[in-house]
């Protein structure tokens, strides 16, 4: 499949109403339960995907188009959420995700980018030179890697109850990336 932004816009704009789908009222037992010692509940995915609405993915458009490789990304801090949504509930952290991905799409729709606009490229930290079209291309897998990072982790807190069945279920076999 080659890259379309309006494609990968169609699935960021949806990412939140998912979560919201998947999450929402649930008991915090499915909500806060994680795969075991540092992983991420679905809980913290969510405080995760705020932290980078807020610090990486438009921040980091904005310097390719802006400065190009002449100024290299800030540092993400992967686990910021566990400061940021200390002692908040699940329902407003939802919500905030919703408003500030609705925000960012429009704010990335206004921008017009034209198709050498995404051949434009900038400097990762760890990574060097990137592209926007490579940039906007992972945040629409990064919510898909998150989206089965929530159920592997819900998947996992009945993973000594399904019994034989376990055979079955990948997603009690599968790993992933802790974050």
């Amino acid at each position: 499949m080659n890259f379309s932004l309006a494609d990968t816009m169609a699935l960021l704009e949806r990412t939140p109403k998912t979560l919201e789908a998947m999450l929402d009222g649930l008991p915090e037992a499915w909500s806060r339960g994680n795969e075991g010692p540092e992983t991420f509940s679905p809980y913290d995915v969510v405080g995760h995907l705020i932290h980078g609405e807020k610090t990486d993915w438009m921040i980091r458009a904005r310097i390719i188009l802006d400065q190009g490789e002449s100024r290299s990304f800030d540092r993400y801090d992967r686990f910021a959420q566990f400061r940021d949504s200390s002692g908040r509930a699940l329902p407003d952290l939802l919500g905030e995700f919703g408003s500030l991905r609705a925000e960012n799409l429009r704010k990335l729709k206004s921008w017009n980018l034209a198709p050498a606009d995404l051949d434009r490229r900038g400097t990762h930290p760890v990574l060097g030179a990137v592209t926007l079209r490579q940039l906007l291309a992972t945040w629409a897998v990064h919510d898909l890697t998150h989206v089965h990072q929530i159920s592997r982790a819900m998947a996992h807190q009945y993973r000594d109850q399904v019994g034989p069945w376990s055979a079955y279920l990948g997603v009690l076999r599968c790993q992933g990336h802790g974050d």
